[in-house]
């Protein structure tokens, strides 16, 4: 299960709203140790008022969910990561910059530019597959 979420380069990260409802986005991600990292990068996005940030201040629930799809069902996948969620401000040093170290080891277009928002960070304390 580690390995594959390790690996995959993209994940769907679920947070829940204050109001209970759910609330689901694709994410890049990296993994350090038992804690998963998302960042707000500078991809295109409607606000930078994100409403997962809003969600994990609020209730601190989220699972990143992994999963591979083919034609052939006997390769078919999932792994989901449940745990408390946690937003990094630029000021949470020196979690921030690990984070954002392994998520530029892991993806190119971070090590040419580092994201410069906050960082979500899922403390994992339950695996599924």
């Amino acid at each position: 299960m580690r390995r594959r979420l390790a690996e995959a380069r993209v994940g769907r990260l679920a947070t829940v709203t204050a109001a209970g409802r759910p609330h689901l986005v694709p994410c890049c991600f990296a993994l350090g140790g038992e804690t998963a990292y998302s960042a707000v990068d500078h991809k295109p996005k409607s606000t930078t008022a994100l409403a997962r940030l809003d969600n994990l201040r609020a209730t601190g629930v989220a699972s990143l969910l992994v999963d591979h799809y083919a034609e052939d069902w006997s390769t078919l996948w999932w792994v989901r990561a449940d745990g408390r969620g946690r937003v990094l401000e630029p000021d949470d040093e020196p979690e921030r910059r690990q984070a954002l170290s392994l998520l530029a080891t892991k993806y190119e277009q971070y090590r040419r530019r580092a994201p410069s928002g906050p960082v979500i960070a899922v403390d994992i304390d339950r695996w599924r597959a």
